[in-house]
């Protein structure tokens, strides 16, 4: 029982159905959000989806490519290409080391056949031709054995074309590289995000990333101590076509680099599609946006907040979504949501709007509530939305006081005492995504070999050559060959006009004048009877 299913597991059938099983298992990580990318819409869509959501937990669909059943195909497949290629590897140079297989007795049955005559002035024997024969076929590549030299009627076998399995059995093992760096990747590797301000730097510890997603074997001691200071970040946009007037053309982030707390920094520039190489990590340049610079003030006259604050760009002249959470602000804790604006105008409606996405005129307008922020409890909260159910509001559109606009240098006193807000200036700021995967040179190497052993496999042909001779009573010899292939080559019958060429070439022979009929060289009729009676008596030639 245990042969049978080993034996079923590692058919080329069952390989190839557990890929489209993994090719199908894969579809609901596209389909529905996956907790390593993204838990808070994870989290939203289960509170959405009170009835289906945690069905969709149980079966583990927000967290497809580390599921068990993900797992378990994943697993299957590499064991079935494992099985698949050892026996087939053996055999492949089992054949390799052996002989090419022996001349059969009637040439003419091969796909390719043709006869050439050596005229008995050219002084030639059988084993001559034969010899010459091999000479010519090592030289296009083929292995020869030559046979029965000592005999009245000695062959050649030639074979070539290994190296078509041999990319065949590459291509497969690459496939099982490429799983097992994949799966290498997946264990020790680990991705995170962090959004660097303009005059800030980023050390690679746990504690310094926004998000941070490990591998499922990741350790802390995989982090190299190295760390990156955001220096100056550009942005050119179009400020010459009509059409695309003011969209982004070019982003810069000028960052000083330094691998370790010893080491000297240097200056590198990092672009989109243009990642640093750091530490065995690679960070990318993901998104940029402004940072309004803010001090809050509580009741009491305290700092309670400042600093930049990151807004999230909402369009394309980066009008953006901005929350301040001031949690140390006495007697109350104190929270803004609003807009910033690059470019503040005003339309005919009253209403305020980005013109611009270069900062000419930067504004921020401003809602502020007072309360409990949720901060206390150690209930993670996202640090871009700011939960008003529970707070009073201080500034609105709808109070008396109305909304909060704030210039640049400018500040404003919060109803009821409760402190200010002054908006002190602007910075850029950079998304950051870094990457540390220790298989991706592994996978890349086995890529290459893989597209490679699947270009051999596929235009390599496999194919045998025998080349016959015998003496004719009159002193010429008289030489037949016979070509066959390994499954269908298109090729074959210019291979045989190929060596036909080279034979008569060789050996300044009258080559035959009458043509080819089905792929075969024609023989005059006596010529014809003649071979049909030594097949009778068993010398056919």
């Amino acid at each position: 029982m245990l042969r049978w299913a080993w034996n079923q597991l590692t058919s080329m059938k069952t390989a190839l159905f557990l890929l489209l099983l993994l090719a199908v298992a894969a579809v609901p990580g596209s389909l529905f959000p996956q907790r390593p990318a993204d838990p808070s819409v994870v989290t939203q869509y289960i509170k959405d989806n009170p009835e289906t959501g945690p069905w969709l937990d149980r079966f583990q669909l927000f967290d497809v490519y580390s599921s068990v059943w993900f797992s378990a195909i994943y697993l299957l497949l590499f064991i079935s290409l494992i099985g698949c290629v050892i026996p087939r590897a053996k055999a492949h140079f089992k054949a390799m080391r052996s002989k090419p297989p022996r001349t059969p007795s009637k040439l003419s049955r091969m796909p390719e056949y043709g006869t050439l005559t050596v005229p008995a002035s050219a002084s030639l024997t059988p084993a001559d031709a034969v010899r010459d024969a091999a000479k010519v076929l090592r030289k296009r590549g083929y292995r020869v054995d030559v046979r029965g030299t000592d005999t009245d009627r000695p062959s050649v076998g030639a074979e070539r074309g290994f190296a078509k399995e041999l990319g065949n059995l590459v291509f497969h093992t690459s496939m099982i590289g490429v799983l097992a760096c994949v799966g290498i990747g997946g264990l020790f590797g680990y991705s995170g995000q962090k959004i660097v301000v303009e005059g800030e730097s980023f050390v690679n510890t746990l504690v310094s990333y926004d998000t941070f997603t490990p591998g499922s074997n990741f350790t802390e001691n995989q982090l190299s101590p190295y760390a990156l200071t955001l220096d100056k970040f550009e942005v050119e946009f179009d400020r010459e076509s009509e059409t695309h007037y003011g969209q982004p053309l070019d982003f810069s982030a000028y960052m000083t680099v330094r691998e370790s707390p010893d080491a000297e920094p240097r200056e590198e520039l990092l672009k989109v599609n243009s990642p640093l190489t750091v530490g065995g990590t690679r960070v990318y340049l993901v998104g940029n946006g402004y940072a309004p610079t803010v001090t809050v003030r509580d009741g009491e006259g305290n700092v309670a907040l400042q600093g930049p604050v990151v807004a999230v760009p909402t369009d394309g002249v980066y009008t953006s979504l901005a929350v301040i959470k001031a949690p140390d602000a006495k007697p109350d804790q104190l929270g803004f949501v609003g807009f910033f604006l690059p470019t503040a105008m005003i339309d005919e409606a009253g209403v305020s709007y980005s013109g611009d996405p270069d900062p000419i005129n930067p504004q921020l307008n401003l809602n502020s509530y007072y309360g409990d922020l949720g901060l206390d409890e150690g209930v993670p909260s996202n640090v871009y939305v700011l939960e008003t159910e529970d707070l009073t509001p201080l500034n609105n559109r709808d109070l008396d006081a109305g909304g909060i606009v704030l210039a640049a240098n400018q500040t404003y006193e919060l109803p009821e005492g409760k402190g200010s807000i002054t908006f002190d200036g602007l910075k850029r700021y950079a998304a950051l995504d870094i990457h540390h995967d220790p298989g991706k040179t592994g996978v890349l190497i086995f890529s290459v070999l893989s597209l490679s052993g699947l270009a051999a496999s596929l235009f390599l042909a496999r194919r045998r050559v025998w080349v016959r001779a015998g003496q004719h009573p009159d002193g010429r010899v008289m030489v037949e060959y016979g070509l066959l292939a390994r499954g269908e080559d298109a090729r074959l019958s210019s291979e045989a006009s190929t060596i036909r060429g080279l034979l008569s070439e060789k050996w300044l022979a009258q080559q035959d004048t009458h043509g080819h009929n089905d792929g075969r060289v024609s023989v005059p009729a006596n010529a014809a009877a003649e071979r049909s009676t030594a097949e009778e008596s068993g010398k056919d030639r």
